[in-house]
């Protein structure tokens, strides 16, 4: 779905070697992206990430200071939606799985990359990153209505036997009291249940 997203990359670079930075920098410029800061260590790019909240961070694996796995990890803990692409000039070098699942890092790519597959990789890094967040979104929400639900059936219950109403008219009553106080469904069931003695939502 590339269609979703802009054609211009929000980029952070972050190695530490000037030349090949720079390189970097005129190569974004070159293909339409736009390089919103350029760092030299791993601890300026964790800085520079939060504060431009980038849609991609473009790591070297070696650098002073926080090591581009170990920014790679903070930033995705501190920015769920901003894609990670190591970059390395060690052919030896590989991702281990146990660094991917920690530092959400889509692709190593090696220096020098060839422009077109560093557009590519960057676009696909960034369609990831935001199907990813939205994927944990939708079950974050998932989750808490699932949560809402068991609540409103416990208040539910203890309602009923409160008050010998049938289930139906258990429902009513906090609807009622919903509606009348502009207070959430799920609010009122939690008032109902911590009103409970010996109970807490």
């Amino acid at each position: 779905m590339m269609s979703d997203f802009p054609s211009t990359i929000r980029v952070l670079v972050a190695e530490d070697n000037a030349l090949e930075r720079s390189t970097l920098v005129d190569l974004l410029s070159a293909l339409g992206h736009m390089v919103v800061a350029e760092v030299e260590s791993g601890t300026e790019a964790i800085e520079k990430a939060q504060q431009f909240t980038p849609d991609a961070v473009l790591l070297d694996m070696h650098m002073p200071g926080a090591s581009g796995v170990q920014a790679a990890e903070e930033i995705a803990a501190a920015l769920p939606g901003t894609a990670v692409v190591l970059i390395t000039g060690d052919l030896s070098l590989t991702l281990s799985t146990a660094d991917v699942l920690r530092s959400t890092a889509v692709a190593l790519l090696p220096k020098p990359t060839p422009p077109t597959t560093l557009d590519a990789t960057l676009r696909m890094a960034v369609t990831r990153a935001r199907e990813l967040l939205s994927a944990r979104r939708e079950a974050a929400e998932a989750k808490a209505q699932l949560e809402a639900r068991k609540l409103i059936e416990r208040a539910k219950g203890i309602l009923m036997r409160r008050t010998g109403s049938s289930e139906q008219e258990a429902y009513r009553i906090m609807q009622r009291s919903s509606q009348d106080r502009s207070v959430r469904m799920v609010d009122i069931a939690r008032a109902v249940i911590d009103s409970e003695p010996g109970m807490k939502a």
